[in-house]
This record gives C-alpha cells, sequence and structure tokens, in this order.
C-alpha cells in the first residue's frame, strides 16, 4: 500500500454538523439497529412514553432470545441526567413487560471517565451497556461510527463452585 492510498479522518463535534441531531441519530438507529454493534436488532419504537417520566428515545428487540434494548441517546459529553434516565426506562421497561430480559444502553458522544467509573459501578446490577459515538469528515462527507466502551456483564459460575465428589483418600 502506498501512503497516497490513505484517507484522512478529521474528528468532528456531531453538535457542529448541520442538519445532524438527536432525533436524526434515532431515525438513523431506527433504519438500521445494526450500528450499533447489539447484533442483529429489530427496531420497535422511538420516542415511547413512559408513564410519570419522560420519553424513551429508541427501543429494539431481538425477539429470537426475549431481549429489549432501551436505548438513550445523548449529544455531546455525557451528563448525570442521561445516565439517569437511561436507568430509569430500564427499570420501567423490565417492570412492564417481565417476559423479557432488558439491557439499559447509553450512547453518547463523550462518556467521560468520571461518568464511565459511575456506569462500571452499576454494571453487574444493572444491566448497562455504554457506547460511544463518533463523527469524522472523510473526502468531504461524513461518517458515524458507534463504538461499545462497556458491555453488560454477565455472571457465570467459577468451576470451583462445582459440586465434585471426594473419598476419604483425597
Amino acid at each position: 500500500m502506498d501512503i497516497k492510498d490513505l484517507v484522512n479522518l478529521e474528528q468532528i463535534n456531531i453538535k457542529d454538523i448541520p442538519n445532524i441531531n438527536e432525533k436524526w441519530i434515532q431515525d438513523y438507529i431506527a433504519s438500521e439497529p445494526s450500528v450499533l454493534g447489539l447484533g442483529d436488532l429489530e427496531f420497535k419504537t422511538k420516542e415511547k412514553i413512559q408513564p410519570n417520566a419522560g420519553r424513551l428515545d429508541i427501543l429494539l428487540q431481538d425477539s429470537e432470545n426475549n431481549l429489549r434494548y432501551e436505548v438513550e441517546i445523548q449529544l455531546g459529553k455525557t451528563d448525570e441526567s442521561h445516565i439517569i434516565r437511561t436507568i430509569e426506562y430500564w427499570d420501567i421497561e423490565r417492570k412492564r413487560y417481565p417476559q423479557y430480559d432488558h439491557f439499559a444502553v447509553i450512547v453518547a458522544e463523550d462518556i467521560t471517565s468520571r461518568f464511565f467509573n459511575i456506569v462500571q459501578l452499576f454494571n453487574g446490577f444493572i444491566p448497562l451497556i455504554a457506547i460511544q459515538m463518533k463523527a469524522y469528515k472523510v473526502n468531504g462527507k461524513i461518517a458515524i461510527t458507534f463504538t461499545k466502551i462497556l458491555d453488560k456483564i454477565e455472571f457465570g459460575y467459577d468451576d470451583d463452585d462445582e459440586d465434585t465428589q471426594v473419598d476419604k483418600s483425597y
């Protein structure tokens, strides 16, 4: 490969791109849920009204495995209100639809180290996924990427926990 074949990526803030806002990002994810890297999911709804709360940005579903993903989107840096909303909407949905396993998903342009540490504390108790989205200018066009930076923790059994039979000689 020749150096002349390389493409220069210029990272840009999504908030600074004309005509791209949170609604546009919602529409993009709704039209192609696989961009989040969570598997083959189907779009269920967006802006779903939550009783005594706000609106869930996006609800995605894996019907084959009875999984639902409550997705909250934020342009810019993560803040307390978006993290709380993400957890609140996940909790409301899991109580209303207990037949599914639910995952809280926060998608933000910048998941700061402070909030990353807080989100990690919840993970293990709340199945929380954090996805960072970035925008790049490439040859005059815009590319948006989604990178999972925190995945749900799935607990298993330690091999030492298995019940093994031993005799007196052991």
